[in-house]
């Protein structure tokens, strides 16, 4: 019988073609689907084949990542705790989905990946291969086996596969949107990483530009649809791909994109997270501001409150839960007026928004200059500011009475309850 095995040709889905061959007596059918990870695919192909696989399968499927999953992160600002861009949580739920195809094609209903039981990556696979196929059979080997990383080298060494001298140090993830690094010397949560763990942000001080760095990103209702002189407007010029590559090259450039935060995992744990992400955190930061510029104040806590229920259900595997299609319906309502340009400033590994611009700015410098061309009238500042704060003054009033009702001269209330006191609630002494 056969399995469809999610292949990466990595360390982990290699140990599992054989292990799925040699415990489970399978022929595996790998499945390698290109989201941007930038590998060579033939020769992932061909190790797949001399590994044992029966068959392999390689789906580009940049294009349908950029469109269907990395724009709605943008519109969504996703960033879970505030940090990470999603990339491998965005590119999971797409790759278990053509492995469901390709299974289908196939004949089975047995699917297969290489995760971990300590990961994120299995509830990811395992949610969105079951959703799309209730009747599917999942083995995962190295969860199953429970099998640690030194375990699965000597495996592969004992059976002759090929294990990068990178994989032997570090876990490595990557797509379009992200790089994902973690493992080896990554572990100890005090140890800074070494400058080798980075391939798309440049560490070097000597290597980096003396000189700042600027780059325009046009939105169209959320999206960027150019940056910089490179478009993606379809009209065969360039595509969306090309202009996230070309992102994450000139914003690594500039040392911008490292992330290094702990993280709470789906599975409960606290791990040291190394993400390179030039593209995504530039865009974003751009994106946000935009929205500062065109939404209400209301619109914009409100959308604050929906990015981060929409961050944790992508992180946690749920792509498909109807919760996520129905926080895109009001996040896709709120961008009709966000269009316009921002340009980021780019320096030693430092990035800021530095201009923006709108037809449907809500920013009114006649009301927001402090020059004689105002058009705002403070004086109803004053009834705003008495309103505003009154519940609060009552409070204080009330409060400072019921706590130090008959002040004994033993008494030694808080410093500013003592003032008020001094001066009495309604402003007159209280001595004399």
């Amino acid at each position: 019988m056969r399995v469809a095995l999610a292949y990466s040709g990595g360390l982990d889905t290699s140990v599992a073609i054989r292990w799925l061959q040699v415990k489970y007596g399978y022929d595996v059918v790998t499945v390698t689907v290109d989201v941007g990870q930038g590998d060579d695919l033939k020769a992932i192909e061909e190790k797949a084949k001399v590994i044992g696989a029966v068959k392999h399968y390689t789906i580009d499927a940049r294009e349908e990542f950029a469109r269907d999953y990395v724009m709605p992160c943008i519109k969504a600002n996703g960033l879970y705790e505030g940090k990470y861009p999603l990339a491998t949580a965005l590119a999971r739920p797409l790759i278990a989905s053509k492995v469901v195809d390709v299974a289908r094609k196939e004949g089975t209903d047995v699917l297969a990946h290489g995760c971990t039981g300590k990961g994120n990556d299995q509830v990811r696979f395992d949610i969105t291969m079951r959703a799309l196929m209730p009747s599917c059979t999942i083995i995962a080997p190295i969860r199953d086996m429970n099998m640690t990383r030194d375990v699965e080298i000597e495996f592969a060494r004992r059976e002759g596969i090929e294990v990068s001298s990178e994989a032997k140090r570090y876990s490595i993830d990557q797509n379009l949107w992200g790089r994902a690094i973690e493992g080896g010397d990554l572990e100890s949560a005090d140890r800074e990483p070494d400058a080798d763990a980075f391939r798309w942000v440049n560490v070097d001080p000597k290597l980096l530009p003396d000189d700042a760095g600027y780059m325009h990103i046009e939105f169209d209702h959320g999206v960027p649809v150019a940056i910089d002189d490179v478009r993606a407007d379809g009209d065969g010029r360039s595509s969306i791909v090309e202009m996230i590559e070309y992102a994450n090259e000139k914003a690594g450039r500039y040392g911008v994109g490292i992330i290094d935060h702990i993280e709470d995992r789906v599975v409960g744990i606290k791990s040291r997270e190394v993400y390179e992400a030039p593209a995504a955190l530039t865009i974003i930061e751009a994106h946000k501001e935009l929205e500062k510029l065109v939404l209400t104040s209301h619109q914009l806590r409100f959308k604050q409150m929906v990015e981060q229920q929409w961050s944790m259900l992508v992180y946690s595997g749920l792509w498909l839960e109807p919760l996520r299609a129905d926080l895109d319906r009001f996040i896709d309502s709120t961008q009709e007026y966000v269009s316009g340009k921002v340009t980021v400033k780019m320096y030693k590994g430092a990035f800021r928004v530095v201009a923006r611009s709108s037809t449907y700015s809500l920013y009114d410098e006649g009301l927001a200059t402090y020059s004689k061309g105002s058009t705002f009238d403070q004086s109803l500042a004053r009834g705003f500011v008495e309103l505003w704060g009154l519940q609060s003054i009552v409070a204080n009033r009330v409060r400072s009475i019921q706590i130090h009702p008959h002040p004994s001269p033993h008494s030694n209330p808080h410093p500013y309850h003592q003032d008020r006191l001094a001066k009495g609630v309604d402003g007159v002494s209280m001595h004399g």
